[in-house]
């Protein structure tokens, strides 16, 4: 059960149902990304009159999603940004920093997974160790 209440979509009809809410009006507020374990959850968040309305669509890891920068091009930001510390691939991106828009080459791949190694050697789920110079 979601805490916030989104339509679902699927990945065979995101284009469509961006499409039908551009056509109504609506604009892109921003997309969300939770990694979920063995997949993540995306909501994108739209607005028209104050009105926000939110669309949720789950993949499994490794699928890949189409971008709404087509429709949307300020989604490309936050595409990338989610590619980055997700790991989540969208095709058809209006411009594809490759991972690297918030990373740099030496940084940890997709930093945000937290339910997955990925390149940091901390737990952020474990209280930091007392350093000497505190004690």
């Amino acid at each position: 059960m979601s805490l916030l209440p989104a339509k679902t979509v699927t990945p065979d009809n995101l284009l469509h149902e961006v499409a039908v809410l551009r056509q109504q009006g609506y604009r892109l507020v921003t997309l969300t990304c939770l990694d979920q374990g063995t997949g993540h959850t995306v909501y994108y968040h739209f607005d028209k009159a104050y009105q926000p309305l939110h669309l949720r669509l789950e993949i499994p890891d490794g699928q890949e999603l189409c971008s709404v920068s087509s429709l949307y091009p300020a989604a490309m930001i936050v595409e990338n940004e989610i590619k980055d510390h997700f790991g989540v691939k969208f095709t058809g991106l209006a411009l594809d920093f490759q991972g690297r828009l918030m990373l740099t080459e030496a940084a940890p791949k997709t930093p945000m997974n937290r339910f997955r190694r990925c390149g940091m050697e901390l737990d952020a789920r474990q209280p930091a160790a007392a350093s000497p110079a505190a004690a």
